[in-house]
């Protein structure tokens, strides 16, 4: 054990905090925040083989990292390599000399803004150039992440370097396992921010507690760090396609009783679905309005995605259809989505303009000799001499319906037209009016 542990030893869980391991992170950065980020720029730069950077990276997001430890100029944890064995990793820290916290206390608590922007798990970054006006440096600098590891090697090996990759994710969510590696827990550091917020003056007492009570930061602090952050990044492009959730399908049962993982695997493909579309959406220029979907609709949106036979079963039950009428539903969904679906479960009545705009399409479908003979009721158009219907939208596109097995199902797309609409119902070249395609009218 070193000195450093030794001077730790048997003080307050303040001093020693540890965090459980992450999952597996594939797909996502390590670092949002600035801090974060600044901490990965610090490992980036003075790492001398890139490579086990690169290895670094892949074991922390295959959650090769075990639990991390965190203590004054320490962290540590048991990372797994890419054979499989596990060894222990320590990254060190300098800590702050004590004469270093007395400035930076002092500085800190003449604003405000800072204790609030801490209280509310951020770093201010007024907060760090302050303190390095005063010769403190909170944000370790090139070569100051110094590795240790049991597997013998001298620099940053993939071991220390999934680490450190780990612990941006650590400094992402609660800024204070920064100063407590710089020697200082949260509960010390705000407890020696109040005794210096007392002595000040009852002014800056009075300071601290509107901090704590209305946790934020100082409006001019706030504008003022407009020229010190980066711009804001531009619009995301849409990607081509919805992206693939991870594959459930494993040999291990779920850690929870009751999971279903083929049920699982079809929610998040279905929500990586959705969430395309609602981003396809916010990115036009003129966004629509993404309207919730009913249970009944999105069961069938959730099947149209599935494949295993039982999740299947399971939607048909809980969205009332039964299995027939999910078969339908499925099948309207993946001709129109949402529209589709309506026309599939709603009936209404056509009055007014739109019901002078359904028969003047149907007029001018056909020549008056070849106008099939059309039944109405409501929203629907049957053919009396066929198991054709035209479903009319609210949209004011006509929907083909076929009869089969005594049941109206979807035939085709929409069309503006009633007459290519229609034609979509004709099975194998059958026409509507009971000829076949080259047979007289």
């Amino acid at each position: 054990m070193t000195g450093r542990e030794d001077e730790t030893a048997g003080q307050s869980a303040d001093v020693e905090r540890t965090f459980a391991a992450f999952p597996p992170a594939r797909g996502r950065g390590f670092a949002v925040s600035w801090w974060g980020q600044a901490w990965l720029t610090a490992l980036e730069e003075s790492a001398l083989d890139l490579q086990q950077l690169k290895a670094g990276r892949g074991l922390a997001r295959g959650g090769a990292v075990g639990a991390v430890s965190v203590r004054p100029g320490r962290i540590t944890a048991m990372v797994r390599g890419r054979d499989r064995t596990a060894h222990r990793a320590d990254v060190l820290v300098e800590p702050l000399a004590e004469a270093q916290w007395e400035r930076f206390l002092d500085m800190a608590v003449e604003r405000a803004g800072h204790v609030a922007a801490l209280l509310d798990r951020e770093m201010p970054p007024h907060l760090v150039e302050d303190a390095s006006v005063t010769g403190i440096d909170l944000l370790p600098g090139l070569g100051e992440l110094e590795p240790e590891c049991a597997c013998g090697a001298w620099d940053h090996c993939e071991h220390t370097a999934a680490l450190c990759y780990q612990v941006a994710r650590l400094l992402d969510e609660d800024p204070f396992v920064l100063f407590l590696m710089r020697g200082r827990g949260e509960q010390a550091l705000l407890a020696d921010l109040q005794v210096r917020g007392d002595t000040e003056s009852a002014a800056g007492t009075q300071n601290f507690a509107a901090s704590r009570a209305r946790p934020g930061m100082d409006a001019t602090e706030a504008y003022a760090t407009g020229d010190i952050l980066p711009p804001l990044p531009a619009l995301p492009e849409l990607p081509t396609e919805p992206g693939v959730p991870p594959s459930l399908d494993t040999e291990a049962a779920p850690g929870v009783a009751g999971v279903d993982p083929a049920a699982l695997e079809v929610l998040a493909a279905g929500t990586a679905v959705e969430a395309h579309r609602m981003l396809a959406e916010a990115l036009q220029t003129t966004p629509g309005t993404v309207s919730e979907l009913t249970v009944a609709q999105d069961a069938a949106r959730l099947a149209a995605g599935a494949s295993d036979a039982g999740v299947i079963e399971r939607l048909a039950e809980g969205s009332g259809r039964g299995r027939e009428g999910l078969e339908t539903a499925i099948r309207a969904w993946r001709l129109g989505g949402e529209a589709a679906l309506s026309v599939l479960d709603e009936q209404w009545q056509v009055e007014g303009e739109a019901l002078a705009r359904a028969r003047a399409a149907l007029e001018s479908a056909w020549d008056e000799d070849e106008r099939p003979p059309l039944r109405r009721d409501g929203n629907r158009w049957t053919l009396e001499e066929a198991p054709a219907q035209l479903r009319l939208g609210r949209d004011g596109r006509w929907w083909p319906y076929r009869e089969e097995a005594g049941r109206w199902v979807p035939a085709g797309a929409p069309a503006r037209d009633p007459a290519t609409a229609l034609a979509a119902t004709e099975p194998d070249g059958q026409r509507t009016d009971g000829t076949r395609d080259g047979e007289g009218p």
